[in-house]
């Protein structure tokens, strides 16, 4: 047995904000996203302390707001794979962190959020700033602890990280009262809580090994198979398997299509990539999927924007595979062939071992073929000779220049769907996106904590002018901490998706969509937050040399292009429709004449 290494401050009597702050620091926490409040004053002068000690190795960044520092936190994680980490007070600071809480945990990102709780004989006084953290988060949370025994606070947080980074990550709450970071006692520098059933659950994962008997299964299913396909989904991001399944797509010449969550698992220029599927996926790869006969599910959900009808999607599939680290996705929605619970890169390197040994080979040149022929038939289009600045235009001129190596964040809407169709990305953690929440200002925050996470790297923000308005303050921490953040509103006068939905489903009932009438001026906003570019684009033929002054300015920079109010996107396919059902709008060809029907209002979004 190895000993282990003592603490250099092992013995040392510390606050326990100090005992919290030194065990960020353990965790190799440089980034730090919060606004403070009178709950959590502790923890913010001890972090003040320590890096006047370390000569400001933790870096404290202060938001507009606490929703603002959430979605930092996880823009941190999203564009790093560390745990991101943000810091408020109680009562409203708290609950202002609930929706970047929630948006973080239904797309399984890692996030640890600190919270000031009322002094522990206070709690259920409805003391000032009180809210019952625990009860709030508990549902929305992959774990929440009430710290009410200070003896426990430092195994605590340690612990809060390692749940939040392990199995399916997600977001951990640590509510501490600040009579709690007050009291002193004696650092151990070692020890986390006993969470025997959890850690038993992640041995087994961990442990659970592809067995030879189920790749000798899959393969024989392969070794049949006509049509194959992969469908990658974010736990490839998220399990640091990206590389993993770009092996085992080139090796056996297996094509791929991603979710939402799973763009960048693949390269997007590479042959076998077949890019996005499902509701406003392309439709060369929906189609792609209808016309399957084997299909391997790796670290996706089957989620509604996906298989909107379980039964009719992949239905010519006569095997189906799923990978996925939690076992309870496996036959949640629809029932598989085949199924292995465990570490997605593990897993996968397993099978090509087991291919490289069994001399596994298939000619599958007809079906790539016949993906080639989908992509060149059913290709993205637009109308092109439109006197109006199109979305997919200024996107593609922004592509050109950043060839897929930028990283992306969006706010929610039909830009986010333009930017998921019309840009690549040659790696994973590229592309940052509300995927299941769909968090309308979720962008802009996020960017700035990839921007924190990459400090040399190129952030851009696709937003829209309905999502942005969200956390319009943010713009001031871009100039604050001077972030060269790109950020880029296409400016459609509205809530576009809701306005499309509304035309296609609502016999164009525009209710409470259309915002031309609205005074805001965003070029004023960004200049008046201190953006020293700020320029707003009109006029469709000076996209390509606004576009390259935009990206080629060295620091902070904001557009606002003023483009065709009545741009849609497409492909859609409707709520609870198969892919045969797919409007693919004017510009894009169809296999079938689809008749628009009026969904159920309460599955609109």
């Amino acid at each position: 047995m190895v000993n282990q290494a003592v603490h250099p401050l092992a013995g040392s009597t510390m606050t326990g904000a100090e005992m919290v702050v030194q065990v960020l620091a353990d965790e190799r926490v440089d980034t730090i996203f919060g606004y403070s409040g009178g709950a959590i004053l502790p923890i913010y002068d001890a972090v003040f302390r320590y890096n006047l000690d370390h000569k400001g190795t933790m870096r404290l960044i202060v938001p507009a707001n606490e929703q603002g520092a959430g979605f930092m936190a996880a823009g941190f994680a999203r564009a790093s794979g560390r745990v991101g980490v943000a810091l408020v007070t109680s009562g409203p600071g708290a609950t202002n962190t609930v929706t970047p809480v929630r948006d973080s945990m239904a797309d399984s990102v890692p996030i640890v959020v600190i919270c000031g709780q009322v002094a522990s004989t206070s709690i259920g006084t409805d003391a000032f700033q009180e809210a019952p953290v625990p009860s709030i988060m508990g549902a929305v949370a992959k774990h929440v602890f009430l710290i009410t025994d200070p003896a426990k606070l430092e195994a605590t947080v340690r612990t809060a990280f390692e749940i939040a980074r392990t199995g399916r990550p997600g977001p951990v709450v640590l509510d501490i009262p600040k009579d709690i970071q007050n009291w002193k006692g004696v650092f151990q520098g070692f020890g986390r809580l006993s969470i025997p059933g959890y850690r038993q659950r992640m041995n087994r994962l961990e442990a659970n090994k592809l067995p030879e008997s189920a790749a000798a299964a899959l393969f024989a299913a392969l070794s049949v198979a006509e049509r194959p396909m992969i469908y990658a989904g974010g736990g490839v991001i998220n399990g640091e398997a990206a590389a993993s399944l770009r092996q085992f797509s080139s090796e056996f010449h297996i094509p791929v299509v991603t979710t939402l969550m799973g763009i960048g698992a693949i390269n997007t220029t590479d042959p076998l990539s077949m890019r996005m599927l499902g509701m406003h996926g392309a439709a060369f790869a929906n189609y792609a999927v209808d016309d399957c006969d084997c299909l391997l599910n790796i670290g996706a959900r089957f989620d509604d924007r996906v298989a909107g009808n379980p039964g009719k999607f992949a239905a010519k599939a006569k095997f189906i595979a799923h990978f996925d680290i939690d076992a309870s996705e496996i036959n949640k929605v629809k029932r598989v062939d085949w199924s292995h619970v465990g570490l997605l890169a593990d897993a996968l390197k397993s099978l090509l071992t087991f291919g490289r040994q069994h001399n596994f080979k298939r000619d599958w040149s007809r079906w790539l073929q016949h993906c080639q022929d989908l992509r060149t038939t059913y290709a993205m289009n637009y109308p092109r000779d439109s006197t109006l600045i199109q979305p997919y235009y200024v996107i593609e001129e922004i592509n050109r220049l950043t060839k897929g190596e930028a990283i992306i964040s969006t706010g929610v809407g039909q830009h986010q769907m333009w930017a998921a169709q019309y840009f690549d990305f040659s790696g994973p953690r590229l592309w940052l996106t509300s995927g299941s929440m769909g968090t309308m200002g979720f962008g802009l925050p996020a960017a700035v904590g990839a921007q924190f996470a990459n400090r040399d790297r190129l952030v851009i923000d696709i937003d829209g002018d309905a999502s942005i308005r969200m956390n319009l303050g943010e713009l001031e921490t871009v100039t604050t901490y001077d972030l060269p953040v790109k950020v880029v509103v296409l400016n459609n006068c509205g809530d576009g998706m809701v306005k499309q939905w509304q035309k296609l489903f609502y016999k164009g009932r525009l209710s409470a969509s259309d915002k031309s009438l609205h005074k805001k001026d965003f070029v004023k906003a960004a200049l008046a937050d201190g953006f020293p570019y700020a320029q707003r684009l009109e006029v469709n033929a000076d996209v390509p040399r606004v576009i390259k002054e935009f990206i080629g300015f060295t620091g902070p920079a904001f557009l606002e292009v003023m483009i065709d109010p009545d741009a849609g996107v497409y492909p859609m396919v409707g709520p609870g429709q198969g892919y045969d059902e797919m409007i693919t709008g004017e510009h894009i060809p169809s296999r079938t004449l689809v008749k628009i029907t009026t969904p159920d209002a309460s599955e609109m979004f």
